[in-house]
């Protein structure tokens, strides 16, 4: 499993309206993206909003995101108006605990 993690550093005056914006494209990814194993929206008022994502492997993310899903995070369109820097992407491997 891979988790993939978007953050974005939002405007003050435009979060609530980007929160909008990315729970209403991110709902019907379940159905759109059969690798994706689960995700959420986590928020910190007023300035950064999370998007946790968890993909069975790296052929799914290749599928959702491209050949540079590593480095590159998937932006929505119109998504750059509502940022104070550009939307950083992180991944990481779940180490098990026993």
């Amino acid at each position: 499993m891979i988790v993939r993690v978007s953050e974005a550093h939002v405007r003050p005056e435009l979060f609530d309206a980007f929160r909008e914006m990315i729970v209403s494209a991110v709902r019907d990814f379940p159905g759109r993206h059969p690798g994706l194993v689960d995700h959420e929206v986590l928020l910190a008022p007023p300035h950064s909003l999370l998007y946790i994502s968890r993909w069975r492997g790296e052929e799914d993310l290749v599928e959702y995101a491209g050949e540079n899903w590593r480095d590159q995070p998937v932006v929505l369109p119109g998504e750059d108006t509502y940022l104070v820097e550009p939307l950083k992407v992180r991944h990481y491997t779940l180490a098990p605990v026993t």
